[in-house]
């Protein structure tokens, strides 16, 4: 062979060679990215070839699939979609997934590594492949009860229920909300709901999880927190023994009083009688006498500055570190820098109800392969012990006083003991905008033990300053909730 067709030849080979290297590169090492990536339409397209699993509540269907006449084969529907958004996100053609609908893809395309037998058997058979199953530990009757009563209402809120023994969502409630199955498919009137969805377009913001991804000032509904940390660190023993809080009483450091809402009897009072009528004195005072290091072991105990998973996840809720002691008083009252999600506030009341153990929320109950085995199922967890039994007790017996002759007694329910807290706390500058209504409670059932324990929280342009408001718009969300539970375990 002559030199200029061994450099040709050479030459070649090196191109065949480069070709052979390239082709193994991307069908080896860059598969899965390029499997991945969101411009591979073949990939988009296969993902929709066939309906997804479903998400399942009390052993139904909360979702669906609709066929399509364009290259997705199948899309997403939802019954009752905009009572459980907040708990399925959406998935959408044009605008990916969120919340279990995102965390839980893989089971629900059947792509999920623990599906791979399945799969394989699958492809031998001839079957087509079919998506796994996500049980919820959702209650249908208490979520109904939580999102009529926000709609009723007409005002942005939330509502979270728990069980307090194994920390199972019962209810998980947003308002205003949105029904996903608007925007699961990529067509033009899919975009149109999108935009319209938008909070630059809708200050509603209607996708927002507001039990999950909104901190609220808890207002006096914190009060219980506070109660908790003084008998925890022995600053008193019982719940009627008398308190050293002077009336008026002037915040450490500063001239200011802080004022009760309206002519109370809180000198002195009980811890019994300051809850029940909610003294900002009392428990102002406590706060700054426990000090801010004190009163953040306490908050920290019940899940404060942490993100929560459940398994979406959940916005911290705020107790500051680095308050003086009137910043520590105003904060015992749920004002200052201090903000909960409503989470946060059904987790402290469920610990309380639960004897002081409280236990890791969640809301998925197991996961299941296409012929309804299970993969995997969530166990209890128990989170921490904020407070002992001992206590606990004590703080329930106080909070049984509020709905029994206090500001919660729209809670009450016939044969039933009830428990629990009312809170108004107004924000903005100058308290320039809505204020927060909240109520906090406790079902007991026969054995002494807790069915349900319910956070409401709603934004009411007409909630006053004094915890009526609370008790006269969260209160009977709260109570229609736990009866929805209490009913459906009969």
């Amino acid at each position: 062979m002559n030199k200029p067709l061994r450099r040709i030849a050479i030459f070649c080979g090196l191109l065949v060679l480069t070709l052979l290297i390239r082709d193994n590169w991307l069908q080896y090492v860059q598969a899965d990215e390029l499997k991945e990536d969101e411009h591979n339409r073949r990939v988009a397209i296969e993902r929709y070839a066939s309906p997804r699993g479903d998400i399942i509540v009390d052993g139904q269907a909360i979702t669906g699939h609709a066929t399509t006449d364009g290259d997705f084969k199948y899309k997403r529907t939802y019954e009752d979609g905009a009572m459980w958004a907040p708990v399925t996100g959406y998935v959408s053609q044009a605008y990916g997934a969120t919340q279990l609908e995102a965390i839980d893809d893989g089971i629900l395309t059947g792509n999920d590594d623990r599906l791979f037998f399945r799969n394989t058997l699958d492809m031998i058979t001839g079957r087509k492949r079919e998506g796994g199953n996500v049980v919820t530990t959702l209650n249908s009757a208490a979520q109904k009860a939580a999102y009529d009563g926000l709609r009723k209402q007409g005002a942005k809120g939330a509502v979270v229920a728990l069980e307090p023994s194994t920390g199972k969502i019962l209810s998980m409630a947003s308002y205003p909300s949105y029904d996903p199955t608007s925007i699961a498919g990529d067509g033009a009137t899919d975009g149109q709901a999108w935009n319209r969805l938008q909070k630059k377009n809708n200050p509603d913001d209607p996708m927002l999880n507001r039990a999950l991804r909104e901190v609220y000032p808890p207002g006096s509904t914190f009060k219980v927190l506070t109660a908790a940390a003084a008998l925890e660190h022995g600053t008193y023993d019982s719940a009627d023994e008398k308190t050293d809080s002077p009336l008026p009483w002037t915040m450490p450091g500063t001239t200011t009083e802080l004022p009760n809402e309206g002519d109370l009897p809180c000198q002195d009072a009980t811890l019994r009688e300051a809850l029940r009528v909610s003294c900002n004195t009392v428990f102002g005072k406590i706060g700054a006498d426990l000090g801010n290091d004190k009163m953040l072991e306490t908050a920290k105990k019940f899940g404060f500055n942490e993100e929560q998973f459940v398994p979406v996840r959940s916005n911290a809720s705020v107790f500051s570190d680095d308050m003086n002691a009137s910043q520590t008083a105003l904060s015992a009252i749920g004002q200052y820098n201090t903000a909960a999600t409503p989470l946060q506030m059904a987790m402290v009341t469920s610990a309380i109800a639960n004897n002081g153990t409280l236990m890791k929320p969640y809301m998925v109950d197991e996961l299941q392969d296409p012929g309804l085995d299970t993969i995997e199922k969530t166990d209890p967890e128990e989170m921490s012990k904020p407070l002992s039994a001992d206590n606990a007790q004590i703080l329930q017996s106080m909070m049984e006083t509020v709905v029994k002759d206090g500001t919660g007694t729209n809670a009450r329910i016939d044969g039933v003991t009830v428990g629990g807290k009312t809170g108004t706390a107004q924000h903005g500058v100058d308290n320039s905008e809505n204020p927060y209504a909240w109520f906090i409670s406790y079902a007991k059932g026969d054995d002494d033990s807790s069915p349900v324990a319910v956070a409401v929280v709603i934004e009411d342009e007409n909630a006053n300053r004094d915890d009526i408001s609370g008790g006269g718009l969260a209160a009977p969300i709260a109570k229609n909730v736990m009866e929805a539970v209490i009913e459906s375990k009969k």
